[in-house]
């Protein structure tokens, strides 16, 4: 089901707030939610990884049949982190380095204690469980209130299959997705993470980019919003929610391609107007077609506290044979990750970190002033604050 949002965001910060309260409570992001954690192939048959995931310390580990679990890593006995210096002495177990004491990573029991196997503790205490789902490469972890029942469908939680065009991009749940990508951690909180990768003001920061200049693409200085309906709001039931920004419709978007006060106009002279951006509670981003027809970037932006996110960026596109694969391999080695996933994408890394000084020491988010280019950002605040299902709070809320 979608829905029309206005296209006009301009106002002031206090009134337009008032339409997405929750949303400024997100500072550590959505709980209940299915986030990617880890990519399949960082965690080996024996192997911890240590991750974080809105304050969650979380353990993810891999059985010698090949399944993923993931516990705290957090040990009980003295709370050190237990992916610190990965021990599995036993299969489907987790070991704390310091004092041997033993986990199940199934239910998160203590089986054991290496230097004490008698003691009174064993049986008696445990570390929490996440679950965990496996596709494309990536570990996926719902993350959230450990008595949060019924765990969601993960197909709730990522962005929609995309039926409605002639060669649609690959789902990440498609059984040919061919998917490769970089996680890295980045100095900004996660919404403004968010923002910034569906905000269509702010292309003018990938004017002079090497992928721009070699795909001789004319990548506008901005896109103007001609309709009320040029941004849908995605409520599928028992489905993903989000916005999808129609930049593949002409009549619903103008692109903007010359600043006659200035002087400045796009580079290039190849436009393509099918690609389109859509962005997907709780913290996901699809480009279609992008930089390529036929291939797609999806993102993903973890918070892993009020400061910092995990920068997920995922190229997919489909595959069959091993030839068709090793021909995926080449381009994401050699075109999309240096020229997309790196040099295009710092770009956008810059501006977050930028962002995050003003709203983090400035009190940007009642100090900001929005225009008629931000109605997106206010459409996907608005759906966030509406679908979210619990927020993420500090581990020293208390001290707060």
């Amino acid at each position: 089901m979608t829905h029309p949002v206005p296209t006009s965001a301009a106002g002031t910060a206090a009134a337009l707030a008032r339409q997405y309260g929750p949303y400024l409570q997100a500072d550590w992001g959505y709980a209940n939610h299915w986030y990617p954690g880890v990519f399949s192939r960082e965690v080996a048959a024996g192997g911890v990884v240590g991750i974080t995931i809105g304050g969650h310390d979380i353990a993810v580990t891999r059985d010698q049949s090949g399944k993923a679990w993931a516990i705290s890593d957090r040990c009980v006995h003295r709370g050190v982190k237990m992916s610190r210096k990965p021990m599995c002495f036993k299969d489907k177990t987790v070991t704390c380095w310091y004092h041997g004491f033993t986990y199940s990573a199934e239910t998160g029991n203590l089986d054991t204690i290496v230097g004490s196997p008698t003691d009174k503790l064993i049986g008696n205490a445990r570390v929490r469980t996440y679950p965990t789902e496996e596709f494309a490469g990536i570990i996926w972890v719902f993350v959230g209130d450990e008595d949060y029942s019924p765990v969601p469908p993960i197909v709730t939680d990522l962005p929609m299959k995309v039926t409605d065009r002639e060669n649609p991009i690959a789902h990440l749940r498609d059984p040919d997705v061919v998917a490769d990508g970089i996680r890295r951690e980045v100095y900004g909180n996660w919404r403004l993470a968010a923002e910034n990768g569906l905000d269509p003001g702010h292309i003018l920061i990938h004017r002079d980019n090497q992928l721009v200049v070699a795909l001789d693409y004319a990548l506008p200085l901005g896109l103007k919003a001609l309709k009320d309906d040029a941004v849908e709001l995605i409520d599928i039931e028992d489905g993903p929610k989000g916005i999808m920004e129609r930049f593949d419709l002409q009549e619903m978007f103008e692109p903007v391609f010359f600043n006659p006060e200035l002087g400045v106009k796009a580079r290039g002279s190849r436009y393509d107007p099918f690609f389109r951006v859509s962005a997907w509670l709780p913290a996901g981003l699809m480009v279609e077609s992008w930089p390529e027809p036929g291939y797609g970037q999806y993102e993903f932006y973890v918070p892993i506290d009020d400061h910092h996110h995990m920068y997920w960026e995922i190229m997919v596109g489909r595959a069959t044979t091993e030839e068709q694969k090793n021909e995926f391999q080449f381009k994401f080695d050699h075109f999309f990750k240096p020229l997309g996933l790196l040099d295009f994408n710092d770009n956008d890394i810059m501006a977050r970190e930028a962002t995050e000084e003003f709203y983090a020491k400035r009190d940007g988010w009642r100090g900001e002033v929005l225009g008629d280019m931000d109605f997106s950002i206010v459409a996907w605040r608005k759906q966030a604050a509406k679908f979210g299902r619990g927020f993420f709070e500090s581990p020293n809320a208390d001290e707060d």
